[in-house]
């Protein structure tokens, strides 16, 4: 699984002119899956951006994860990240799971996120999404938990 997680002052996701999804300071993360990823790769990447420090401390470092500031967690489905770019000029979506997969694992790591964390709000999956944000700093990281080898 692939994310792109950006540290927000605030974001919302928008479908047919209608808020569907909004936090304020927090993380959102653009959440790819590839065809070989199981929940065992959904949980791991969760636990990652719940954890991964990217929130200043009182000394201005980044010592704080989005659980120590308590922020919000806006989680949109992105499965272009997934895409193959190496050649020509136009992306290749083999490498990204098919729409069945990627329901399924979306709505897993969907589901394990309202569970375990108290600020989540969702895009939706296959939808035209306009996404909406304040990037602080910014700050943005990719993090990839690699499938399991065959």
């Amino acid at each position: 699984m692939i994310s792109i997680i950006q540290r927000v002052t605030s974001a919302k996701v928008t479908v047919q002119n209608k808020d569907i999804g909004s936090i304020q300071q927090g993380i959102l993360a653009l959440i790819a899956i590839e065809p070989l990823d199981t929940e065992k790769e959904a949980q791991r990447l969760l636990e990652r951006i719940l954890s991964y420090r990217i929130f200043a401390d009182a000394d201005d470092k980044m010592n704080l994860s989005l659980r120590d500031i308590r922020g919000g967690l806006l989680i949109v489905p992105q499965f272009t990240l997934a895409a193959d770019t190496q050649k020509g000029n136009r992306p290749s979506f083999t490498s990204a799971a098919p729409p069945e997969l990627g329901l399924r694992l979306f709505s897993y790591f969907s589901q394990q996120a309202r569970a375990g964390y108290h600020s989540v709000a969702f895009g939706q999956f296959s939808a035209d999404m306009q996404v909406s944000l304040v990037n602080d700093g910014p700050v943005t990281f990719t993090l990839r938990i690699p499938p399991p080898i065959i």
